[in-house]
């Protein structure tokens, strides 16, 4: 399996980027997201970029990689990781909220 970690850019060349993230550096080939500004943020899947964030969604991704990591290590306590959520009532996605009705079913 292939978990997609977010990565900002340090150093920006023609079809790659250098980028920091969770504690390393790599050499990340950007043919799929086109060249980035430093201090872009990139999800990145075994060296190669493929998808531009913000950084809001790259801090709620390293969030949510280092609960993994922490329940992987036995410290179920992580919903301080997920103060967002918390306490929220779930909320279907846009695209859902604005689908028409499903007609009723008779039962028979």
């Amino acid at each position: 399996m292939c978990i997609g970690v977010p990565m900002q850019v340090v150093v920006s060349e023609s079809g790659y980027t250098l980028c920091d993230g969770m504690g390393e550096r790599r050499r990340v080939d950007t043919l799929l997201v086109g060249d980035q500004p430093v201090g872009g943020w990139l999800l990145v899947f075994l060296d190669s970029a493929r998808e531009v964030l913000t950084e809001a969604q790259a801090e709620q991704i390293q969030k949510a990689l280092q609960a993994l990591d922490q329940v992987l290590n036995g410290d179920t306590e992580v919903s301080h990781l997920f103060a967002d959520l918390v306490e929220r009532e779930p909320q279907l996605p846009e695209h859902l909220q604005q689908s028409p009705a499903l007609p009723a079913t008779t039962g028979e």
